[in-house]
């Protein structure tokens, strides 16, 4: 539960994945207005997964959704010829969470919303991470000692909330159940537009899918495969 702030708007930033449209969902439904944020840095599937996010906030149109801001930090000088950014050697569905970490990812997508935030007051910035992530910069420490150091150099406050980040992908799934899942994209090697079906999170979209007892709607290019756990 995320408590009222003085202002009634609250930043999401929204990858227009599972968790992240979920918990937009959950905002909505709290009475919250809500400022989506998306983070474009010139990843391999961020073409398709936009494309899906904007039928996403069509679907669920109302009063109280903001519209979408899109920042631009591309990372082509940072990650040069990694996988996220060519689509080479994307880690498949068998790979463990390890092979899907994006270094600093959660950092660089949060600086500029959190920022966004303080120059327009918006007081509170949610994010979708789940008590299940194993990363480093997904823990109470990381957001608490960032946020702290982006307040300090915006001389004002912002607080990140992290409204799931004791529940685990079943239980966010069962919150969202009645929400449009179809129209969301979890896919890292898309297909002209579509799930590949294969990947590390092809595999854990069709796992969440199963674990919660609700039939996946999703159109894959490929057969079923195997499915890993959670990943970042």
């Amino acid at each position: 539960m995320i408590s009222q702030s003085p202002n009634t708007t609250i930043g999401l930033l929204l990858s227009g994945g599972l968790d992240s449209s979920i918990l937009l969902g959950h905002l909505l439904r709290q009475g919250r207005r809500v400022r989506p944020f998306y983070v474009r840095s010139g990843l391999c599937w961020e073409t398709a997964e936009l494309d899906a996010l904007s039928r996403f906030l069509k679907a669920l149109d109302c009063e109280p959704l903001d519209q979408l801001v899109v920042l631009e930090l591309p990372l082509g000088d940072l990650y040069n010829d990694h996988w996220s950014l060519t689509g080479t050697g994307v880690p498949s569905a068998e790979t463990p969470d390890e092979a899907v970490y994006l270094p600093g990812r959660n950092a660089l997508l949060v600086i500029k919303a959190l920022l966004w935030c303080h120059l327009r007051g918006i007081d509170q910035l949610a994010l979708a991470p789940l008590q299940s992530n194993p990363f480093p910069d997904a823990s109470d420490s990381f957001f608490k000692t960032f946020s702290q150091a982006m307040n300090t150099a915006a001389a004002g406050q912002v607080e990140t909330v992290r409204p799931f980040s004791h529940l685990d992908k079943r239980e966010v799934m069962l919150l969202g159940r009645e929400l449009p899942l179809e129209l969301t994209f979890s896919c890292i090697a898309p297909r002209d537009q579509l799930h590949c079906g294969r990947c590390n999170k092809c595999g854990e979209r069709k796992t969440a899918f199963r674990e919660a007892g609700i039939d996946d709607p999703t159109r894959y290019v490929s057969l079923p495969c195997s499915t890993p756990s959670t990943t970042h």
